[in-house]
């Protein structure tokens, strides 16, 4: 059966995310049964994270010269290697050593594929392309979570290490038969050049900036409106409910984005998303209703469930020529340091003052993305 090469990305980027949101669920779930405390299980995740933030621009830099098929193996290869450690030697330490190459191989795997669907694209297919590519990515989160739990149900956390260690080695052998319909790199001759010189471009700065702020507005949403709902005394089915709105209407947005780009422009598209963040955060301390609540995070999805593949695609188009991957890196170095930063930040406040501040300093801050991307949409028009 013939497929095409952005169908065959598809679906080895399914089949390696299942992998990955799957092991993180298993490695949390693996440090409590050993004993480990709240801080540790934070730490873990944390060590998971911190590779994406330090090697994603490396990995990018090394999909921009040798093209994805090989990095895409490796990094399945690590991460299964890395899968396999706790089924060796099940110990705390050892879900570290499996966390750290978890997210390593994440890194490298993430940013050449995100590169792979750009390039596997013409300009009028990039927003359908990586708006799928989004989708993929959000259906892999579902089903991973629960295969890692059943597995552990029904056959121990050993035995799920093992299952979850063969799906992710699942894209190696695809790869190697079928590889090489993918595109190959292009070497650059000369001594690399560095970031600054990528960061001189206003255009790359300002979609670095905006695709932190969507990713930080989206995390922040999804940790503190539970927090509010449980201090207005939601059950928890109401509070999953609410959630299960947003990850609904994301999905819609992402399937009609394609539909509202080609009828405006992503900056535009972009603006009106963190204005419909900005509202959502402003009233959400104005409404104790679970149905109001349930009704504000539809419209949050509606509108941000469109930022994150909309800033993957300004990413890659406003990247210099052959550096598409390394500019991708970047925006992934910089989404993961927003992820550490932000919530620091906000926390701070949310202890200091409570919840009601934090609300509508996230408004800000989503407004603050709509001016920019509004301004770019302006400067867009001006220039056509």
């Amino acid at each position: 059966m013939k497929i095409s090469p952005i169908n065959f990305a598809f679906a080895l980027s399914f089949i390696f995310f299942i992998s990955s949101q799957a092991g993180r669920v298993l490695l949390a779930l693996d440090a409590l049964r050993l004993g480990a405390n709240p801080f540790a299980v934070g730490a873990l995740s944390a060590t998971f994270s911190a590779f994406p933030m330090t090697f994603s621009w490396i990995a990018g830099q090394l999909a921009d010269r040798f093209g994805s098929r090989w990095l895409l193996m490796a990094a399945a290869a690590g991460s299964s290697c890395g899968l396999m450690v706790p089924f060796f030697s099940p110990t705390l330490p050892a879900l570290y050593v499996a966390a750290g190459m978890l997210g390593l191989g994440f890194s490298f795997y993430n940013v050449s594929a995100q590169n792979l669907v750009g390039i596997l694209g013409k300009p009028g297919e990039h927003a359908r392309h990586f708006g799928n590519f989004t989708i993929v990515a959000a259906f892999s989160s579902f089903i991973g979570p629960m295969i890692s739990g059943f597995s552990i149900d029904h056959l121990g956390f050993e035995m799920a290490c093992l299952i979850l260690a063969l799906i992710a080695l699942v894209p190696v052998p695809l790869l190697g038969a079928r590889g090489g319909v993918l595109p190959r790199g292009k070497r650059r001759a000369g001594a690399a050049r560095s970031t600054g010189g990528m960061l001189a471009s206003p255009g790359v700065r300002r979609v670095l900036i905006t695709s932190s702020l969507v990713i930080l507005g989206v995390d922040l949403f999804q940790f503190y409106l539970p927090v509010y709902a449980y201090q207005i005394r939601l059950s928890a089915s109401e509070i999953g409910v609410i959630l299960s709105m947003f990850a609904a209407s994301s999905l819609v947005a992402r399937l009609i984005m394609p539909w509202l780009i080609a009828r405006s422009s992503e900056e535009r598209v972009l603006s009106y998303a963190f204005h419909i963040g900005a509202v959502s955060f402003v009233v959400i301390p104005l409404f104790t209703s679970a149905i109001a609540l349930s009704v504000i995070a539809f419209l949050f999805g509606l509108g941000m469930g469109c930022g994150q593949p909309i800033t993957m695609m300004m990413t890659y188009m406003q990247s210099p020529a052959a550096r598409s991957g390394e500019a991708l890196g970047l925006r992934q170095t910089a989404n993961h340091l927003a992820r550490v930063v932000g919530p620091l930040a906000f926390g701070s406040i949310g202890l200091a003052f409570g919840l009601y501040p934090v609300f509508w300093g996230n408004a800000l801050m989503m407004a603050s993305g709509g001016l920019v991307s509004w301004r770019d949409a302006a400067r867009r028009n001006v220039a056509q």
